[in-house]
């Protein structure tokens, strides 16, 4: 089962937004991980970042790989959510 399904069949509902930006609910966001620059090219970790609002100021992200996972908890970025800035904040 993935990342997604298993959060999805917890009861977890994927974030969704209009057309101008505004929430339209749920909290829940799964996507591929940030890509990195490793021997002079572009690549992306196989694995899934998720960032999951548990309250208005308050999130749990996470990373998940085969041999590898992280788990944190933050406030939301005004320009990504959940997730960090991958250029700075």
């Amino acid at each position: 089962m993935t990342v997604r399904a298993t959060l999805l069949h917890l009861g977890y509902e994927e974030e969704r937004t209009g057309s101008n930006g505004k929430p339209l609910g749920g909290t829940l966001i799964v996507r591929a991980m940030n890509s990195r620059f490793t021997g002079g090219r572009e690549v992306t970790p196989e694995g899934a970042s998720d960032g999951l609002r548990v309250h208005g100021d308050a999130c749990v992200t996470a990373f998940v790989q085969k041999s590898n996972y992280e788990v944190t908890t933050n406030g939301p970025y005004p320009e990504t959510g959940c997730f960090e800035p991958p250029y700075g904040h």
